[in-house]
């Protein structure tokens, strides 16, 4: 059954829990901070528009009351005392404007008149309109006119105000990025302990502590971990039981065969022989590849180290050569190197007759040493599966043309247990080219 692909609003989301975590709670919480924020000023700003009409009911009456008293030589003298923050009095005619356009400014004039009680005659005029200014004129009983200039104002913000909201988006990220990090190391490192997980058993099993949940978890994987490495020591030991017993009819069979006369059946017959003896051999090295002794890692001169498995190859006779690379030395386990290596460079002479190996550096730490040849290559949807046990591209079982299908098999699994990758790829103008990926701190 294929996988269901992703929907459009998973392609939007990061790649990662952690980010995703972050990217919903983290918009989650601001926008619910926002909202609040954005109801408490609307509420603040009700509030203070309806202070300030009511100051403006109570304060209209009684100034005009008291310009009306005064003489008008003092009313000078008394306006800017009555002057307030939105609107202020001014002894003189109106601006020329438009009428007003605004609600608020006809709630304003209403105001006044209601104020007065309608005993004046108003003639408001919008002034400006950015910002906006209107005027309302009357006339006082001894033909003073009188303005008031009305010029609403935005509800004042105290100064520390945005630095305490942004204290508080701060906080509020902050607790977000804590939260999502307590939630989201535990399964990082369950991950990651899941990946490096040792089928020989030989890994330290997880710690079981934190939250219920990832204890649980850790607990479970501990376990799987031990059944996985109970079923690999089940099978090594068949696979050995299997072999040592079959050694003795083996050598029995081959010796009743070396006794009949010599022909074209009795070549054959020490073939078969020579073929069921490999195919025992090879199927214990793949079991024991999966629970190998590592030992010690030791500083290793990589150039000189592939010099050497060259150089035993070239004493009997085989056409295999290092060629130019890089210099590189790492910590790493020999003997577990050199039969990757054998490998793989068996590999490549038993399809092309000779193997080319050298050594690169990689940005980021890593290494690779590459064992070339040109032979027929691998078809492009094979080259994972070849590195499966027992999977062969050549039908035949004759072992001179297909083999037994294990040699990469153990090659890769010897490579995983390096904490490495097996890359097999097909090259310019045929070839193979199989590149064992290692990290400088493996």
């Amino acid at each position: 059954m294929s996988a269901t692909p992703p929907g459009p609003f998973s392609r939007l989301l990061p790649r990662t829990l952690r980010a995703r975590l972050l990217l919903i709670l983290g918009a989650g919480l601001l926008l619910a901070h926002a909202l609040s924020f954005s109801v408490l000023f609307q509420e603040r700003m009700d509030a203070t528009r309806s202070m300030m009409l009511r100051n403006l009911f109570e304060d209209v009456p009684v100034s005009v009351a008291l310009l009306e008293r005064l003489p008008p030589a003092q009313r000078e003298e008394w306006i800017p005392r009555l002057e307030r923050r939105t609107y202020r009095y001014l002894l003189r005619p109106a601006q020329t404007g438009t009428p007003l356009a605004s609600d608020r400014a006809r709630q304003v004039t209403g105001l006044i008149d209601d104020a007065l009680d309608h005993r004046y005659a108003l003639r408001p005029r919008a002034v400006s309109s950015v910002p906006e200014r209107y005027e309302v004129e009357l006339t006082l009983r001894d033909g003073q006119p009188v303005t008031i200039e009305v010029t609403p104002a935005p509800m004042p913000v105290a100064r520390w105000l945005p630095w305490v909201l942004a204290a508080q988006v701060v906080l509020l990220l902050a607790c977000v990025g804590v939260a999502v990090r307590l939630a989201t190391r535990p399964l990082a490192q369950l991950a990651l302990a899941a990946e490096r997980m040792d089928p020989a058993g030989k890994g330290e099993p997880l710690a079981q502590d934190g939250p219920v949940e990832i204890a649980k978890a850790a607990q479970a994987l501990n376990t799987l971990q031990a059944r996985v490495a109970n079923h690999v020591s089940e099978r090594t030991q068949i696979l050995a039981a299997i072999s040592h017993d079959l050694q003795t009819p083996i050598t029995r069979l081959r010796l009743r065969v070396e006794a009949l006369d010599d022909n074209a059946e009795h070549a054959r017959l020490l073939d078969d022989i020579d073929q069921i003896s490999q195919l025992v051999r090879d199927g214990l090295n793949y079991a024991r590849s999966a629970n190998v002794a590592m030992g010690p890692s030791v500083r290793l001169d990589l150039l000189a180290f592939l010099d050497s498995v060259v150089g035993d190859y070239q004493d009997t006779g085989k056409a295999v050569q290092r060629i130019d690379g890089d210099t590189a030395s790492m910590h790493t386990h020999p003997q577990v190197l050199r039969r990757i290596l054998q490998n793989l460079i068996d590999n490549a002479l038993a399809y092309a007759g000779s193997a080319e190996t050298r050594v690169r550096l990689l940005d980021g730490g890593r290494i690779c040493i590459d064992v070339l040849d040109r032979g027929p290559g691998v078809p492009e949807d094979q080259l994972e599966a070849v590195k499966q046990p027992f999977h062969r591209l050549e039908a035949s079982r004759n072992r001179s043309t297909g083999g037994t299908g294990l040699g990469l098999a153990i090659a890769q699994q010897l490579t995983h247990a390096l904490g490495g990758e097996l890359v097999l790829a097909n090259r310019e103008g045929g070839g193979l080219r199989a590149t064992l990926l290692l990290d400088t701190k493996s």
